[in-house]
C-alpha cells in the first residue's frame, strides 16, 4: 500500500471518528428539559447559566392558556394567547423539534421521536398533562358542534364564543370533571362570564345556567367557596355537586350525569354544553421509572427533587404535588427548582421549599374578578394583597386581563417572576 494510501486512510479515520465524537456530543446534555412549556422555559432559561440544555418538545407555537376563558367570552383572542415557540424557548439552548417517547433514567437518557437516544446529567420533566375528552362518552365526537364547546386546547374557545355571542335563550350546561384538571377554576369562569355577556345582550332571563362539579362544593378551598357560593346565587346560576358528566349526546343535545353519592343516572337537555375535560398524565414518564401509583412524576413536594433519581426534577402539572395544577403554582416552583438544582449540583443539601402555593384568578363578570391564593397542601390562605381577595373587585380584573399576560410573556417564561411570596411578605408587613 502506497503512503498516499496510508495517509488517505488515516484520515479517513480521523474524520469518521471526529463525526463519531461530534454526533455523541450532539446527543448529550448537561441538562434536558422535556418539555417547553410554561415550566420548561422557565428551568431552561436559568439552567442556560450552568451548562448546555436541550429542551425538548415539538410545538411551534407557546401558548398562554389562562387567556383562553378570556377568549371564550370574546374578551380577548387566540392569536393575543400564543407566541412562536422560537420566542420562548431560549436562544443558547437547543431546541430539539421532537416527543419524548421513553424516559430511561437509570441510564440518565431519554428516547425522542425518529428513534434517537439524548442523555443527560440532569433531567428536567416539565410535560404537563394530557387533556383527555375521549374519556366522556361521545365527548370527542361532537366537540366543537351541536353546542358542545370547551375553552381547553388550542382553538377551542373560538367555538365558545361563537356560540355565546349568538346566544339568544335556552339552557346552558358548565361541568367540572372527577380526577385532575388544568386550572379548575376554568369551568366556572365561563359561566359567570356568560351571565355578564347574556345581561348586556339582554336575553339572561330567557337562559337558565347550571355548574355541575364533581366536588362537594363549588370551590376546594371555604372561604371561596363561600365567596363564589353567593355570586352564583346573586346571579341565579343553578349548583349541583357530586355530578359527574359520563356522556355526551350531541346530535340530540344531552348530557348524562352521574351522581357520584347515589349512583343515580340523570339526563338534561342544553342548549350549550361546556365541558371542563378530564386530565391525566403522559404516558412519556408515567410508563418510566419516574411515576408513582398514579402516573405522575414522583417528587418530594417540597424540595421537586425525584424520590429515587436526585438528578431528576419535575416541575408544573406533571408532578406529584398534590396541588392545584396553575400557571402560579408554576412559577413558585420555579425559584425552588433552580435554587436546588444548583445545589445539588455543589453536592449540597437542598434547602428551596415550595409550600403549595397557586393560585386561581376566578373573573365573576362585571369585569370584576375573586382572586384565590393559597396552599394546595393544607388549605392556608395565602393572599399577596393587604384586602380581602374573596370579595369581587375590578383591580384584580384589571390585573387578570393586562398584566398577567406581559407577567406571563417577559417574566415567568423567562424563569424572572417566581411567584409572589416576596411580594406578600411586603405588603402584610413580613408577616405570613
Amino acid at each position: 500500500v502506497s503512503t498516499q494510501s496510508t495517509g488517505r486512510m488515516i484520515r479517513s479515520k480521523s474524520v469518521f471518528q471526529t463525526c463519531i465524537l461530534l454526533t455523541r456530543q450532539m446527543s448529550h446534555y448537561k441538562f434536558v428539559v422535556a418539555g417547553g412549556g410554561t415550566g420548561g422555559c422557565a428551568a431552561a432559561t436559568n439552567l442556560t447559566k450552568h451548562g448546555s440544555v436541550a429542551v425538548v418538545d415539538p410545538a411551534m407555537t407557546h401558548y398562554y392558556q389562562p387567556m383562553w376563558t378570556l377568549v371564550g367570552a370574546g374578551i380577548k383572542t387566540t392569536e393575543q394567547s400564543s407566541k412562536p415557540q422560537s420566542a420562548c424557548v431560549p436562544s443558547s439552548a437547543t431546541w430539539l423539534k421532537a416527543e419524548v417517547e421513553h424516559i430511561d433514567p437509570d441510564n440518565n437518557a431519554i428516547r425522542i421521536s425518529g428513534g434517537k437516544k439524548v442523555t443527560y446529567d440532569y433531567l428536567v420533566v416539565a410535560m404537563g398533562m394530557n387533556i383527555r375528552f375521549d374519556k366522556v362518552k361521545g365527548l370527542t365526537e361532537t366537540l366543537g358542534k351541536n353546542g358542545v364547546c370547551s375553552n381547553y386546547g388550542a382553538g377551542n374557545a373560538d367555538y365558545t364564543w361563537e356560540l355565546l355571542s349568538s346566544f339568544k335563550g335556552g339552557s346552558m350546561l358548565f361541568t367540572f370533571p372527577s380526577g385532575a384538571i388544568k386550572c379548575p377554576g376554568a369551568p366556572q369562569k365561563i359561566m359567570y362570564l356568560a351571565d355578564s355577556h347574556l345581561r348586556k345582550a339582554g336575553v339572561r332571563d330567557k337562559c337558565t345556567l347550571t355548574y355541575h362539579t364533581t366536588l362537594p362544593a363549588i370551590f376546594g378551598i371555604p372561604k371561596y367557596a363561600a365567596a363564589l357560593s353567593a355570586v352564583a346565587k346573586e346571579k341565579g346560576c343553578q349548583v349541583k355537586t357530586k355530578s359527574h358528566l359520563i356522556e355526551v349526546r350531541g346530535e340530540s343535545k344531552e348530557a348524562v350525569f352521574e351522581n357520584l353519592d347515589s349512583g343515580e343516572i340523570s339526563v338534561e337537555s342544553f342548549d350549550m354544553l361546556h365541558v371542563g375535560p378530564p386530565c391525566a398524565p403522559i404516558a412519556a414518564y408515567a410508563e418510566s421509572a419516574l411515576a408513582d401509583a398514579a402516573g405522575w412524576v414522583d417528587v418530594n413536594k417540597r424540595t421537586l427533587q425525584h424520590r429515587s433519581y436526585p438528578n431528576v426534577f419535575a416541575i408544573g402539572d406533571c408532578n406529584s404535588c398534590p396541588t392545584s395544577k396553575t400557571a402560579a403554582k408554576v412559577a413558585a416552583e420555579s425559584g425552588v427548582l433552580y435554587q436546588n438544582m444548583k445545589l445539588e449540583m455543589a453536592g449540597k443539601p437542598l434547602t428551596g421549599h415550595y409550600d403549595g402555593y397557586t393560585s386561581c384568578p376566578l373573573p365573576v363578570g362585571d369585569e370584576k374578578l375573586i382572586l384565590a391564593e393559597f396552599s394546595g397542601y393544607d388549605g392556608a390562605i395565602l393572599e399577596t394583597f393587604p384586602f380581602n381577595q374573596a370579595k369581587p373587585r375590578w383591580i384584580t380584573y384589571f390585573m387578570k386581563k393586562e398584566i398577567m399576560p406581559p407577567l406571563y410573556w417577559w417574566a415567568l417564561i423567562k424563569g424572572i417572576w417566581r411567584g409572589p411570596a416576596a411580594f406578600r411578605k411586603l405588603t402584610h408587613l413580613g408577616m405570613k
